[in-house]
């Protein structure tokens, strides 16, 4: 069924406004994925604050050409069917959400992903962000990486108080 003038006017402002709002915003190859396993994305997806779209190439080209921002992308990536996925908060969700559903479903596959900035990167970028740490993993191997000198003294100071301790036990031992 072919949208109106009016509904496809509301697609393309929606999807500019998406993209204006999105840190990262990836395309993706979907053909072939069962309708069931494409609502399971969307849930892995919404859970993480990904928004998932499908959306004819001619209406995102459109909003893409009616953002400066964006207007200067080279926009021959866009073609078959594509899956776009905005997020406004992660610059990473939207491609480990992909990936991640990937691994499961091979059909699935990155084509590029247009930045914050409006520059495009493409698939093997994206694969590359997709494998990053999380930010609480990030965090967790800080505070390990700062943690570490201060019990690597703590055990230095430690060996020494026990290796004394052990003389002066040794020493008592041998007086007795």
């Amino acid at each position: 069924m072919a949208l109106s003038k009016e509904k496809k006017q509301l697609v393309v402002s929606e999807v500019s406004q998406l993209l204006e709002d999105s840190k990262l915003t990836v395309m993706a190859r979907y053909s072939g994925t069962p309708v069931k396993k494409m609502q399971l994305l969307r849930a892995d997806a919404k859970d993480g604050g990904t928004v998932l779209k499908i959306v004819k190439n001619r209406l995102v080209k459109k909003a893409l050409a009616d953002n400066q921002r964006f207007s200067s992308l080279d926009q021959s990536l866009l073609t078959g069917q594509l899956l776009y996925a905005f997020n406004n908060a992660d610059e990473v969700a939207p491609a480990r959400v992909l990936a991640n559903f990937a691994k499961q479903n091979p059909q699935i596959e990155f084509v590029g992903a247009i930045t914050a900035e409006g520059q495009m990167l493409s698939a093997e970028e994206v694969a590359t962000l997709a494998s990053l740490p999380t930010h609480q993993e990030l965090r967790a191997q800080l505070v390990g990486t700062l943690s570490a000198p201060a019990r690597s003294l703590a055990a230095v100071l430690n060996a020494n108080l026990n290796g004394l301790l052990n003389a002066l036990s040794s020493r008592a031992e041998s007086m007795s």
